[in-house]
């Protein structure tokens, strides 16, 4: 999906959907219509492994297919500069989303001016040896398993073992009691990145869902990409 301002060139954010069997659909979207109000455009596409086209579609990004659907992603921000409908372009995404942000981010660091991570995952080894065991079970079979024959591929898709390489500035957010995705992929990886920013919010988990912090969520992430998506940097 593609929600435009208008038809000129101007920034645009790539935003992924969690899950990973997640689907974006059209019709009202929170994020969409806030960045179209500070004229930012913003492209939200259903990559390998999405739901709504087939059980086929859907697993091709199961265990070591899934760079496959990092570079859809990847691919996503080079089509909208490459057809010059973007100016500059973010990635953005939570949870699983947020996987896919980093992961595009050292996938092909040039293509990106600025990105946020709302509770991702950077380690998949972390992530494992972290969350609540019962979690560990039901993901293996969709990520593979960090103990078993997956285990050198789950390290070389991390993103914190390549976070060296990422040139675009990074926004970090998440939830101090997350039973999910454990704080610490986020504060691995905000200490790994050159230029990254750390937002902890102390009372949310997966996410973030009281209205006042959903607030000042949303308010630094608009002054966070409008900085560095209009900006002449």
């Amino acid at each position: 999906m593609l929600y435009r301002v208008d038809q000129s060139p101007r920034p645009a954010v790539v935003e992924f959907h969690g899950g990973p069997e997640g689907q974006w659909r059209g019709g009202y979207v929170p994020a969409a219509q806030m960045l179209t109000a500070i004229g930012v455009n913003v492209f939200m596409p259903n990559v390998r492994g999405s739901t709504g086209y087939g059980m086929r579609y859907q697993s091709l990004d199961d265990k070591t297919l899934r760079w496959n659907a990092v570079r859809d992603g990847s691919e996503a921000a080079r089509h909208l500069k490459a057809s010059g409908m973007a100016t500059k372009v973010a990635a953005m995404g939570g949870s699983y989303g947020g996987f896919m942000t980093l992961a595009v981010l050292v996938d092909a660091p040039e293509l990106w001016d600025a990105a946020v991570d709302v509770v991702g995952i950077a380690d998949w080894h972390t992530f494992f040896r972290n969350m609540p065991p019962w979690r560990g079970v039901l993901r293996r079979s969709e990520y593979g398993d960090p103990n078993g024959e997956e285990a050198e591929f789950l390290r070389t898709i991390s993103p914190i073992h390549r976070a060296s390489t990422i040139k675009a500035p990074l926004l970090v957010i998440h939830g101090r009691n997350d039973p999910r995705v454990p704080v610490g992929e986020s504060i691995q990886i905000a200490e790994a990145v050159r230029e990254s920013e750390l937002l902890i919010f102390e009372d949310e988990g997966h996410g973030v869902a009281k209205l006042g912090n959903q607030v000042t969520a949303n308010s630094k992430i608009l002054e966070f990409l409008a900085a560095h998506l209009f900006g002449s940097g």
